[in-house]
């Protein structure tokens, strides 16, 4: 569920709890988004981006990111038609 796949950059290089303290959440939430069992929600995203001097859509393309690798490797497709043309 969570943002920070193991090939993908994550706040990894500070300590969760100096980071969970200087943006004002638990530092189990910072460890359950670098486990991944936790996702990067707007608020989430705001405080990190604001935190290190990054902005929150980052955070939440990463987000976005894992998510449609997750569903793309979980779901199969191969039975949905287009129903409209490529191109």
């Amino acid at each position: 569920q969570g943002a920070c796949d193991p090939r993908r950059p994550h706040p990894a290089d500070h300590k969760p709890r100096l980071l969970a303290q200087a943006v004002g959440i638990p530092s189990q939430h910072i460890n359950d988004i670098v486990s991944g069992s936790r996702p990067v929600t707007a608020d989430t995203a705001l405080r990190i981006g604001k935190a290190l001097s990054m902005t929150p859509e980052f955070w939440l393309n990463l987000q976005r990111m894992y998510d449609l690798d997750r569903a793309r490797a979980t779901t199969d497709t191969s039975g949905i038609a287009a129903l409209v043309a490529a191109g």
